[in-house]
């Protein structure tokens, strides 16, 4: 199983989907691991109430049907659903406000939904911030120099009783990125992949759960972004030019005539 999920992993996040329900009809018996291991391309959808677009995923479903964080009722709308509480449930929208702001400063745009709810033994909670940006021409691109792109990020944040006035918090990121290119110089190139990685801290709850959820985000988005210039970027670039130098560098080695 270790082995299928590591290939599933490096597979196009447009293949992801397929390739998990084959998974599964192969291991029925892993069912739950798998589906806890491994994210799919976010979906949106709109909510007529609000106004507003929200992210559709595992942690807003209840049956068929999704939560909308702005207006906080299911889509299609569904009887004895589960809420989070009250007081987890303030926090869930000041967390969407702030979460829209650090969307706008960091992607220059797209969509993003934050949700909440209870540990299974009532002694913390569990968060899920979601950002989906669309970089084609007719997606929410500004520079558009995508024929088709997507960037999907997926924080899930367990959050432990506050004890002393410190908690335990452990973040898992995945980034599912996805583009392709077509014009005439280069031709048509397509670049796809995943990456996840997890943090954990003990931090001070002074500041509230808001500032602390939000710095670890920050700081470990940035290293993913740095990993995926390095490792899909970087050795494209490195595979390209040793395959097909630029033509400067060719005439530099031509002699001359």
């Amino acid at each position: 199983m270790e082995a299928a999920l590591g290939l599933l992993r490096r597979m196009p996040p447009k293949q992801s989907e397929t390739a998990l329900s084959a998974l599964l009809s192969l291991l029925p018996q892993h069912s739950s691991d798998l589906l806890s291991q491994v994210d799919l391309p976010l979906q949106v959808l709109r909510d007529a109430e609000s106004r507003k677009d929200f992210i559709l995923c595992e942690y807003n479903r209840d049956a068929d049907s999704y939560r909308s964080p702005w207006s906080n009722k299911y889509h299609p709308p569904l009887e004895d659903a589960l809420y989070p509480s009250s007081e987890l449930r303030k926090l869930e929208v000041e967390a969407n406000d702030i979460f829209a702001i650090y969307r706008d400063q960091y992607y220059e745009g797209g969509i993003s939904s934050v949700y909440m709810w209870e540990e299974d033994d009532n002694e913390g909670f569990v968060a899920c911030f979601l950002i989906k940006k669309d970089g084609s021409k007719s997606g929410h691109g500004r520079r558009g120099c995508l024929e088709e792109g997507a960037w999907d990020a997926i924080h899930v944040i367990q959050v432990g009783p506050e004890e002393e006035e410190m908690a335990q918090y452990c973040l898992t990121s995945t980034i599912m990125l996805s583009l392709t290119t077509d014009d005439e110089p280069s031709g048509k190139f397509g670049l796809s992949g995943s990456i996840r990685r997890q943090m954990k801290m003990e931090l001070a709850v002074a500041e509230g759960h808001l500032c602390n959820m939000g710095r670890m985000i920050e700081e470990l988005e940035g290293k993913l972004r740095n990993s995926l210039d390095q490792v899909y970027f970087g050795k494209t670039r490195e595979m390209v030019c040793t395959l097909r130098p630029p033509a400067e560098i060719v005439q530099m080695r031509l002699p001359d005539s």
